[in-house]
């Protein structure tokens, strides 16, 4: 597959002058043009009253409160799911509620969200709340079930709704129609923290909390079950690590309201004021809370939580997350970290299986007679996997890839991840509409979707996936896109910039962390670990050589007479046995163009 590298455009800011020059780029070619777009202070977040639903949310939860209802918590298998039921749980317990449990789907029994059979499940509980995060807004049978056994519902989810709405008592969801929040981008966790900091504030209205000493006498409410329970307000920025861990691992954009809520929760996690659980998670992947950054928690971190809810079941991770007693917690991250190492093993050997049935057809990346909208199946592949599988095809092909693998009453379910200039949950819901009956269920996001077909119609889906693809998508849209910052002079490159960029904000998803680009001179290079390609690099012209690593690539391609290379890469701290260097992070490399001088 080709890559091309373009340097990203600068805008025009006024940013403090004694900031790092190269810093000042960088921030401003992210749109960070004032001092302002910098405060991640708390108060800086948007109110939690622009959401659409949260005030009717609240009032009701309010009452659950006050009235010691029962209140179930319906999560999802991902580690947003996983963080949004943990937030919930700690922060209803702190708020006062005596009886608060959660529930989560088994994937493989009962797939995606509030369905009417996970109500049934519920339903034994005997639940007078029922409250979901991090999915609900499709489920139209499930809500209505579970009103229909008596309970009430209150949806918090931030996936894109359909045409229909669940008749819920309250939907909060920044995406639903009419809703003016100005983020949109809040994950599932992001959500439900707001909807606890609104059922604080109601609960402080009906003067629930206790009031500290030397207090005066406040006013009765008029508010209806009014009583004060005696306990004190709870500070739920307390549960900051958690919203860090889910908003990162959703991979949503991290806007300026996300960057606040993912830098304050790395705050906390830099002094070890966090859960047991993450605490214990850092460890068992040999990441230290003071050092650790967003990449920590996206890859490190979020995949061990993961790997519960893709090969077991997701209570696993969210016992990680709920666990106080530290002993408790290393024991349940360390089970967490052996179910990572297997589904490492089950995905590669997957991708192994696909890149083998792709090249058996001949079809390699440049080739034109590759689908643009690929779809792979193969009985034999496991349903948790098959979303990274996708991504990792997608990596390697870079075009719109859903990966599927078989489910129960002869379906197949299916895992999509999509490229720069398609959406592929309107490309799903085109397909959809185009032919009826053939796609059973599907919901998602714009570049990230799920999707359940019959196993019969695997081929017509597959064409007419293809199809609708190529009505967005052409051949030339194809080509990898490395986005730089510029090229760095040598002296730049240092131990100080590395350390300054790598703390300079919460890097992620429409928010990258700073790359460049530039010729360097190969000075060594080897493979270690099988599939690493560790280098010596000089920059034309300086004495001063610079140690560089490619992570899952090889030289195997290169002509062996390379002297010089080019190279995309990311500036950072390499730390062995107590000494920081800086080092190279490439992320692409190739045979320079130009010849050696």
């Amino acid at each position: 597959m080709t890559i091309n590298i373009k340097r990203r455009s600068t805008m025009a800011h006024h940013l403090p002058s004694d900031l790092h020059p190269v810093l000042a780029r960088i921030y401003a070619a992210r749109s960070v043009t004032t001092s302002g777009h910098l405060e991640h202070a708390l108060e800086h977040l948007l109110p939690y009253h622009g959401l659409m639903g949260i005030l009717p949310a609240a009032a009701l939860l309010a009452d659950a409160v006050i009235r010691q209802r029962r209140i179930l918590i319906l999560g999802d298998f991902d580690a947003d799911g996983a963080t949004s039921c943990a937030l919930a749980v700690r922060a209803l317990r702190q708020l006062g509620v005596e009886h608060v449990g959660y529930l989560v789907p088994n994937r493989f029994e009962f797939g995606y969200g509030l369905t009417p059979e996970i109500v049934a499940v519920a339903a034994q509980r005997k639940p007078d709340v029922l409250i979901t995060v991090d999915n609900g807004i499709s489920s139209v049978e499930g809500v209505r079930a579970a009103k229909n056994a008596g309970m009430q519902v209150v949806v918090t989810d931030h996936h894109l709704p359909g045409e229909q709405l669940p008749d819920a008592d309250a939907i909060v969801n920044p995406n639903q129609r009419g809703d003016t929040f100005a983020s949109k981008n809040l994950a599932g966790v992001g959500v439900i923290f707001y909807v606890m900091l609104a059922l604080r504030a109601q609960l402080r209205e009906r003067n629930w909390f206790a009031r500290p000493p030397g207090m005066a006498e406040v006013r009765e409410t008029q508010e209806p079950f009014s009583r004060q329970s005696n306990l004190p307000e709870p500070n739920l920025a307390r549960l900051l690590d958690l919203v860090a861990l889910g908003t990162v691992a959703d991979v949503v954009p991290l806007d300026f309201n996300n960057r606040i809520l993912v830098q304050q929760g790395l705050a906390r996690l830099r002094k070890a004021q966090c859960c047991a659980g993450i605490r214990a998670l850092l460890q068992v992947s040999n990441r230290r809370c003071e050092r650790v950054v967003a990449a920590d928690l996206a890859f490190a971190v979020a995949p061990r939580l993961n790997a519960a809810g893709r090969l077991e079941d997701m209570s696993l991770g969210i016992e990680c997350l709920l666990i106080d007693n530290e002993d408790h917690a290393t024991t349940l991250a360390q089970r967490l970290d052996e179910l990572n190492h297997d589904r490492r093993e089950i995905e590669t050997q997957m991708k192994d299986q696909a890149l083998a049935a792709l090249k058996s057809l001949q079809l390699q990346p440049d080739n034109p007679e590759l689908p643009v909208g690929l779809c792979l199946f193969d009985p034999h592949w496991h349903q948790g996997v098959i979303g990274l599988l996708a991504a990792r095809v997608k990596e390697k092909f870079h075009r719109p890839v859903i990966a599927f693998a078989p489910s129960q009453n002869d379906e197949i379910k299916g895992s999509a991840r999509s490229v720069s200039g398609l959406h592929i949950r309107d490309a799903l819901d085109a397909v959809a509409a185009r032919h009826p009956g053939l796609v059973q269920k599907f919901g998602g996001h714009a570049m990230a979707a799920g999707l359940t077909l019959r196993r019969a119609d695997y081929e017509a889906f597959s064409l007419a996936f293809d199809t609708e693809v190529r009505r967005h998508l052409q051949l030339a849209d194809l080509c990898g896109v490395i986005q730089s910052d510029g090229e760095l002079q040598p002296a730049e490159i240092t131990l100080d910039l590395a350390q300054l960029l790598r703390y300079a904000a919460p890097w992620g998803q429409s928010f990258p962390e700073p790359m460049f680009d530039g010729i360097f001179d190969l000075v060594q290079h080897r493979v270690v670990g099988e599939r690493h390609l560790k280098m010596v690099l000089r920059a034309p012209g300086e004495n001063r050589l610079i140690d560089a690593i490619a992570f899952n690539t090889s030289a195997t391609q290169w002509p062996a007479a390379t002297r010089q290379v080019s190279a995309a890469y990311r500036v950072d701290v390499n730390e062995y046995q107590g000494r920081q260097t800086v080092q190279l992070v490439v992320e692409h490399v190739e045979p320079a163009c130009r010849s050696e001088v």
